[in-house]
């Protein structure tokens, strides 16, 4: 598992459709699994779940993304990678779910 968290400036809706749309054209084996949305007054919580192929592990990756505006305030977002791993009871090669975080990264710090 990988794991990022970090604020972001920009608005909501611009930074939840460049991710959406930026893991879905970096891979042609990504899907978008789930999505929920929630709002309390202008407070906003987005989470999105997306998986891709890993060659390298040859399995699944899962990437859970979570953005978090209150009242006022940044975006806030939290993103956890998972499922990149082999072996029973030692995580071993772990390089697939940090490269699928790097893709984010990439996508949200250029």
């Amino acid at each position: 598992m990988a794991k990022w968290e970090t604020s972001l400036d920009g608005y909501f809706d611009e930074i939840l459709r460049k991710i959406e749309t930026g893991i879905m054209q970096g891979s042609m084996t990504a899907s978008l699994e789930a999505a929920s949305d929630f709002r309390s007054g202008n407070a906003r919580c987005s989470v999105r779940v997306f998986e891709r192929y890993s060659v390298v592990g040859t399995n699944r990756l899962s990437l859970s993304v979570t953005l978090f505006q209150g009242e006022t305030g940044p975006v806030r977002m939290c993103a956890v990678s998972a499922g990149g791993s082999e072996g029973m009871f030692l995580k071993i090669n772990t390089w697939g779910e940090e490269a699928f975080l790097d893709k984010l990264r990439d996508l949200l710090l250029d």
